[in-house]
């Protein structure tokens, strides 16, 4: 725990004015985030609000949920269409490190997160690794991607000694800035609090999925006072 009593609340800590929030799973309709033009739309309402300035959108890829690229850019496309809000939209994904990331990734069907181009968003399940993990970031860095970990203090089977040994191989990390208010757990917010303090994070998202759990985490939860501080020096992407 951070030695501070001080705590305040998201919304009012600041720490989304002119945010990049580089993983959200606000596309409609299209995995197990939002299902509704109308709920992306108010999100993004709320998003403007908090002085967010970019958003990427990331839906999953993965076998039980096999997205293909021409979908999920034709929904892009009517979520472009639709909103004429001042945040600036971007699609990505983010990728099961399963057997269908590994065709599409020889392939080359993917969708990259960041302005180059050149990062892939990448999960794996929460409680066991893929088999030959390190092998499979690898294959991606020789591929011309960089990997990014979505969330790896979510990983119930990493240890430190695990992130340093992701870090030495050039893997970056991704912060779901709610693990810092408890959303995921005592266990998970105590790691996140471990690779925040050790600088460990590269950037960081929301992960959002629905508007309900949105409002709770920026409004109700807390923040300690030093959280938000770390989170500005960081994740501006």
């Amino acid at each position: 725990m951070w030695p501070f009593r001080k705590r305040i609340s998201l919304k009012d800590s600041g720490i989304f004015k002119n945010f990049t929030d580089c993983h959200s799973h606000i596309l409609p309709g299209v995995d197990d985030g939002v299902q509704t033009m109308e709920e992306a739309l108010e999100i993004l309402r709320l998003y403007e609000e908090l002085g967010i300035k970019s958003v990427w959108l990331t839906p999953h890829i993965m076998e039980d949920m096999p997205n293909t690229t021409l979908h999920l850019r034709e929904r892009y496309a009517e979520l472009q269409a639709t909103y004429s809000g001042p945040i600036k939209l971007h699609l990505a994904s983010e990728n099961m490190l399963d057997n269908l990331f590994e065709e599409r990734l020889e392939k080359n069907d993917l969708l990259p997160l960041g302005e180059s181009g050149d990062h892939l968003l990448v999960e794996t399940s929460y409680f066991n690794p893929p088999m030959g993990l390190n092998n499979i970031l690898l294959r991606i860095k020789a591929k011309g991607y960089y990997p990014i970990l979505a969330h790896p203090e979510r990983y119930v089977y990493m240890g430190e000694s695990d992130y340093r040994q992701l870090k030495d191989m050039g893997v970056k990390f991704q912060l779901n800035i709610f693990a810092l208010i408890g959303s995921y757990g005592l266990a998970v917010k105590k790691k996140a609090e471990w690779l925040l303090k050790n600088n460990l994070y590269n950037l960081a998202g929301s992960d959002t999925h629905r508007l309900t759990i949105l409002k709770e985490a920026i409004y109700k939860q807390k923040l300690p006072q030093i959280g938000h501080e770390q989170v500005f020096r960081v994740y501006l992407w």
